[in-house]
């Protein structure tokens, strides 16, 4: 399952990429790129299958997207002759692709005619769809969205069937009981849905950020003792953006007891892609693969058998590395992108390298090791796999060391060439020769470069290119040190200073730093200050500023809601303290 999705712009949009491999056998791996094309892979032979573009993939980029589940093919039953319009539609439903996009609209993509099958889009969502579940049985499929609600469609008709309120902000993540009976619902908090009359059935506290994952982890409960009613005693696993735990949550008999996470697993960074292994009985553990942020692969396995109180830390950790050319040059770590168990249960198809071209392998798991790392050369993997009928295109050779620019990203650069060392090049210069050296050469070889500053600090009236520079490059320690400043003049400066398009994207990475710890908050509210007084003509002329400033408007008011109870309660402190005092 994909916990990826969402534009850059929010910062509390899940990462990572909408991707998914196909049921049953994971024979395909779609993916929907950050250009808007859907595209799906070969597993076996790493080879490109098929390629799509909608045709409003630049304003309806794709933001999560589901196979159809395979086991819809096991209810075409011989014994009774279907109608025919019945019976193309449910054996069109096995090869379906559901794709949601960023205008509230849903695509279905049928793999085997290589083309659209149909469009749902009349009575749905009006804002971007965050997740698609198709029902294991009736062939409906449920999708949630910033518009607050979750909407159940027919897929044959193409209509909706019901559509009502998920949650007070946006539902974010969704999935389906194991008996198709219940719905699991999460923005920040996350609900249990009865589907047949669409009533809560249980609440649980949640995350303090959206939930991008939601997973059933078993299909029986571990005690036998009560009659299992489908949910009961059954665990289900969320992940949230922004945070490093994995929870794991029991449904309870009772709506009064328990409502917080019964356990959880710790990883390095944000989970992007998460697959696992159903328990199907209290002796079997769950086996779990968590795809962080930072490229590696979590591996656990434990046995649910309920609360646990320590995070539980990974079995196995999987890394790739480029094996490093030459005694000099490091290894360089290639990003995994997902991972899922095959059906034998004891290996792992890794997806790594970049999203335009991925590269698939097939891994054997070995219990005994707790850290994988894996050498793979990718340098030659950079052209896609495509079977074209043109011969006469030359592909041009291209250096190992060559870097391509991309267009459309604000400050690239070529890369300049490192300098030879001052000896070699005036030996060379010698060698040639050339008699005299210039003034230029003396001087650096000198070794003249000024007077350095303390402990490395930036200058004054470097602070805005350096914090435009780090807003482009989303370099964390450059944009610590211009936001960790003290100096209010300099702060005041350097927002007059900085460019117009970076205020939008300072605001952002203001509101991710408000949420962490209090001290850095502190300093996180003067900046705010200061954007929003010198740049409040600027922001007002602005059309989708109420969705750009939305999550921080609801983090300010989150954090004010309890400020007049707080003064109430300081004044009656401070009253009590001058009475005990006076007496």
């Amino acid at each position: 399952m994909a916990a990826g999705g969402g534009g850059v712009a929010d910062p509390l949009s899940p990462a990572g990429v909408p991707c998914a491999f196909s049921p049953l056998n994971q024979v395909y791996f779609a993916l929907a790129s950050a250009d808007g094309q859907l595209r799906v892979w070969e597993t076996a032979s790493n080879r490109l299958h098929q390629e799509y573009v909608p045709s409003a993939h630049l304003s309806g980029t794709c933001t999560c997207l589901a196979w159809a589940p395979a086991r819809l093919q096991a209810k075409e039953s011989p014994q009774r002759k279907k109608r025919k319009s019945e019976a193309i539609g449910t054996s069109n439903q096995i090869d379906l692709l559901a794709l949601g996009t960023a205008v509230g609209s849903i695509l279905l993509y049928s793999t085997v005619k290589g083309e659209l099958h149909s469009k749902l889009i009349s009575g749905g969502h009006d804002n971007k769809v965050n997740c698609i579940q198709w029902h294991q049985d009736n062939g409906c499929l449920y999708s949630c969205s910033d518009d607050k609600h979750i909407v159940e469609w027919n897929t044959q008709t193409c209509k909706v069937k019901c559509k009502w309120k998920g949650d007070n902000s946006s539902v974010s993540s969704l999935c389906i009981s194991p008996d198709g009976k219940m719905l699991l619902s999460a923005g920040r908090t996350i609900k249990l849905w009865v589907l047949e009359t669409k009533e809560i059935y249980r609440h649980f506290t949640g995350h303090a950020t959206p939930v991008s994952s939601l997973l059933f982890t078993t299909v029986r409960p571990p005690s036998e003792s009560q009659p299992f009613d489908g949910v009961t005693g059954l665990y289900f696993l969320s992940g949230a953006v922004h945070d490093r735990l994995l929870n794991v949550w029991y449904v309870v008999r009772s709506e009064n007891k328990e409502k917080n996470a019964v356990m959880s697993f710790t990883v390095t960074d944000e989970p992007v892609y998460i697959d696992l292994t159903l328990s199907e009985n209290k002796e079997e553990p769950v086996k779990l693969a968590v795809v962080c942020k930072d490229g590696q692969v979590h591996l656990f396995e434990h046995i649910l058998n309920g609360y646990c109180k320590k995070p539980l830390t990974s079995n196995c950790t999987i890394q790739i590395v480029t094996p490093g050319k030459g005694k000099k040059s490091t290894p360089k770590p290639i990003p995994i992108l997902a991972a899922g168990f095959c059906s034998d249960k004891m290996s792992l198809l890794l997806v790594y390298g970049n999203w335009f071209q991925p590269t698939i392998e097939r891994v054997a798991l070995s219990s005994k090791e707790p850290h994988m790392c894996l050498v793979r050369d990718i340098s030659n993997c950079w052209a896609p796999k495509v079977e074209t009928a043109i011969t006469k295109v030359r592909t041009p050779v291209m250096n190992s060391e060559a870097k391509v620019l991309v267009p459309g990203i604000p400050g690239h650069h070529a890369a300049i060439k490192p300098a030879l060392p001052q000896t070699e090049e005036v030996e060379t210069k010698r060698k040639l020769g050339e008699n005299e050296i210039s003034i230029e050469e003396r001087l650096g070889a000198l070794d003249i470069d000024g007077k350095k500053e303390k402990d490395d600090l930036p200058q004054t009236n470097s602070f805005p290119v350096l914090l435009t520079q780090g807003l482009e490059s989303n370099d964390f320690e450059m944009l610590n040190k211009v936001l960790q400043t003290r100096n209010l003049n300099l702060i005041k400066r350097t927002v007059l200073r900085m460019p117009l398009h970076a205020v939008i994207p300072l605001l952002q990475e203001l509101t991710k730093r408000l949420q962490g710890h209090p001290n850095s908050a502190v300093l996180m509210v003067q900046w705010l200050k200061c954007v929003l007084t010198v740049h409040a003509s600027y922001l007002s002329t602005l059309p989708d500023l109420v969705p750009q400033l939305g999550t921080l408007y609801q983090l300010m008011e989150s954090r004010v809601k309890t400020f007049q109870k707080l003064s109430h309660l300081h004044g009656k402190l401070i009253l009590l303290i001058t009475q005990v005092s006076k007496s």
